[in-house]
């Protein structure tokens, strides 16, 4: 059974014009270059950076940064923020809607994404998530307070990690309820009372005459024919990011409470940009 979102209707077939494919590889090739260039450079400075300064990442996230934003201009996707950046240690957290999630939220601040185990095998977006200093988690019980540990040294040392509660992409139009799973781990002692989360709503504007849903790749869909889809569109539309008042982690009971108030602000937030 497939634990990712499912739309009631398929996804709309992918259909590319002699243009669309000029259009490839005038995007396409520039972007490989940017993105594998970028990851060769990133790789050369952690040698460095690793034995000198450990778990800590003074250079390489500003590459990361540049690679993502540049990566909208290559498409030519607007790219647009909204609200204050969180300056307390903590987590972000944000509805899923895309691959390009990924870019979107690397391009505006400095995170380090939590990802399920399995990205880590996949060509491409696994090399370039590991690289970027991913974290990547399990559905093992037996592996919770292994991860948990991970979590705790990851925020001591100020990483801002980034996960995606809902579990899963959508098409975009919506925001599911958020999984608590990962709350938990910010109760702890020696986290609660320090750490912030800061959510994120995450809005896509189709290309005029597209579909609403044109940048959504959920369920089943593959990455190649998506990816080919969005270099080969004449138009490009626009991702938005609202970024909301930081939530205090001690400021409530449990779990359940903060990834409901956070889930809320995301919905909120999603919901005015989509009526906007």
């Amino acid at each position: 059974m497939s634990v990712s979102w499912q739309s009631e209707e398929a996804p709309d077939p992918v259909r590319i014009s002699a243009l669309g494919w000029l259009l490839v590889l005038l995007r396409g090739l520039p972007l490989a270059v940017l993105v594998f260039g970028g990851l060769l450079v990133l790789l050369a400075l952690r040698l460095i950076e690793r034995p000198v300064f450990g778990l800590q990442r003074p250079v390489t996230p500003f590459i990361t940064q540049f690679v993502c934003r540049n990566a909208f201009r290559i498409l030519g996707i607007r790219f647009k923020t909204r609200g204050t950046l969180m300056r307390q240690n903590g987590a972000v957290v944000a509805n899923h809607a895309s691959w390009l999630d990924i870019f979107a939220l690397n391009a505006r601040k400095r995170i380090y994404f939590v990802s399920k185990a399995e990205v880590a095998n996949w060509p491409g977006i696994g090399w370039l998530a590991r690289a970027t200093g991913t974290v990547f988690i399990e559905r093992n019980p037996k592996k919770a307070r292994e991860q948990a540990d991970m979590f705790e040294q990851r925020l001591l040392a100020g990483h801002k990690l980034l996960f995606f509660p809902e579990g899963t992409s959508t098409d975009g139009l919506r925001v599911l309820p958020f999984k608590t799973t990962l709350f938990a781990a910010f109760f702890s002692e020696k986290l609660r009372k320090d750490l912030y989360i800061q959510p994120v709503s995450v809005r896509y504007r189709a290309p005029i005459g597209a579909p609403a849903r044109f940048y959504g790749w959920w369920g089943d869909m593959d990455f190649g024919p998506h990816l080919l889809k969005i270099l080969a569109a004449p138009r490009q539309g626009q991702v938005e990011l609202i970024y909301h008042q930081p939530l205090k982690v001690a400021d409530f009971a449990d779990r359940k409470a903060l990834a409901a108030a956070a889930g809320q602000l995301v919905k909120d937030g999603h919901l005015r940009a989509l009526n906007g």
